[in-house]
């Protein structure tokens, strides 16, 4: 492999991936202005926005790990010119994401009220209560969005998504305003109105998405099937089969997250504040590495489909080169400024002391969080998801709850030491998906 075949790919990567950092970034930025301006009015809603958006997290990204599986099925059939396939699999994308959508909204609106026996801070839980209940109702919008939105990508149009999402954050963070507060006439629904705000921001970027795939030229000779007669169970099985292990693995890596929210909720409010700014940061950088994420699958699913395997190989490891390179300079700006994000969030000196401990932490984790999710994309795009599944499995709830939960309530270190506890499930899973990639891309190169 020499030097300018990297060089390409490199370039190539580069730019289908920037406008889905761009676009990815979008989906966390929503809970970051939502949690920088709830924490405005206080620590006690800042605490119950860190329980409900570790709550709804879960709901999403068992959505999005379904919707993901379009782009890799679109992206092998277009690099095999196949384009009725990839006709039938917007139709049946579309129903079976809107389906999706609508069963995880009752689901998770029936499910609230047990928050209350998560041993929760009672004032907490009746803050984060009705403020999840609404985020609920936004997967409705957010999953159509997702259908239209892989379908791009899986053609290798990134850059609509990404103007519309930045449109959507900026609304999203004006109607934040609005609704927190009661400006200009709107009514002052504190914490919820950011939940509202949400809500809305997500309807519009639906309406916009589908106004692109739907009506634009470049898209006509795959609106051809947009029928109900042309609904396929065996297009939707194909979905499910591979979006559903997707979503296992990806909720076994934010569950345990979400997990750690909760284990931190037991040591106290001020402690679950901290871990909300913190993760309000390692999750921008998580999304933006999604992206390369993203462009992996994109890359290494269309060159599997042309039967190129040696580009494929390349396409992937280029795209871990870039993952870590990227989590690198972020870790160095968190190390850099872990005293001046806090400020930010909370004017409460014992919970920013708290979260600069934090961002250490999460620092070090940065360049593990960025290989292992550039090596689910890539292996995405061989259609292989049901042993990354299984290493998330192990890394997170074998591996690193326990760690931190012994480092926490036995050792003694407290949130530090569940933040340590994710720090190694990262790692482990870091080493072994880019282990797993080399060793499949390899086998297919040699063929």
């Amino acid at each position: 492999m020499n030097t300018s075949e990297y060089k390409e790919h490199f370039s190539k990567n580069f730019s289908l991936a920037y406008p889905v950092v761009l676009s990815q970034l979008g989906h966390i930025l929503v809970s970051v202005f939502d949690s920088l301006m709830v924490g405005q009015i206080g620590t006690l809603p800042l605490a119950a926005a860190s329980l409900g958006n570790s709550i709804f997290m879960i709901v999403m990204v068992f959505g999005l790990g379904v919707s993901f599986s379009i782009t890799p099925l679109i992206a092998a059939a277009e690099g095999r010119r196949n384009y009725t396939r990839i006709s039938l699999l917007l139709l049946n994308g579309l129903f079976s994401n809107f389906i999706l959508g609508i069963l995880l909204f009752l689901a998770g609106y029936f499910f609230s009220p047990f928050i209350t026996h998560l041993n929760q801070p009672a004032d907490v839980v009746k803050l984060a209560i009705p403020y999840v209940n609404v985020l609920f109702l936004s997967m409705v919008p957010l999953m159509i969005f997702q259908a239209f939105k892989q379908f791009a990508e899986g053609l290798s149009f990134t850059k609509q998504s990404m103007y519309i999402t930045i449109f959507a954050n900026t609304l999203n963070i004006i109607l934040n305003y609005l609704l927190i507060w009661g400006k200009l006439g709107f009514p002052a629904l504190g914490m919820v109105g950011a939940a509202w705000a949400t809500l809305i921001s997500r309807i519009i970027m639906a309406l916009m998405m589908g106004a692109f795939v739907l009506y634009t030229k470049r898209f006509e000779i795959f609106r051809r099937f947009m029928t109900y007669r042309h609904l396929s169970f065996i297009h939707m099985y194909r979905i499910f089969k591979l979006g559903l292990p997707i979503s296992g693995q990806m909720l076994f890596e934010m569950g345990a997250f979400s997990f750690s929210a909760i284990m931190i909720g037991w040591l106290g409010a001020k402690e679950l504040a901290a871990h909300q700014i913190a993760i309000n940061v390692a999750s921008v950088t998580y999304m933006m590495a999604s992206g390369i994420a993203a462009a992996a699958t994109i890359r290494v699913g269309n060159q599997k489909g042309l039967g190129n395997y040696r580009a494929m190989r390349i396409a992937g490891l280029s795209s871990f080169a870039m993952g870590a390179i990227f989590m690198t300079a972020s870790g160095l700006l968190m190390v850099l400024f872990n005293k001046v994000i806090p400020g930010l969030y909370i004017d409460d000196p014992e919970v920013m002391q708290i979260a600069s401990v934090l961002l250490i932490i999460a620092a070090l984790f940065q360049i593990s969080d960025g290989v292992q999710v550039v090596g689910l994309g890539a292996l995405r795009g061989l259609e292989d998801v049901r042993i990354p599944g299984i290493i998330s499995l192990i890394a997170y709830w074998v591996i690193g709850l326990p760690v931190g939960y012994l480092l926490c309530f036995k050792l003694g270190f407290g949130v530090n030491g569940i933040w340590t506890g994710l720090l190694v499930g990262l790692s482990v899973a870091a080493v072994l998906l880019f282990m797993r990639f080399k060793m499949l891309s390899l086998r297919f190169s040699q063929k």
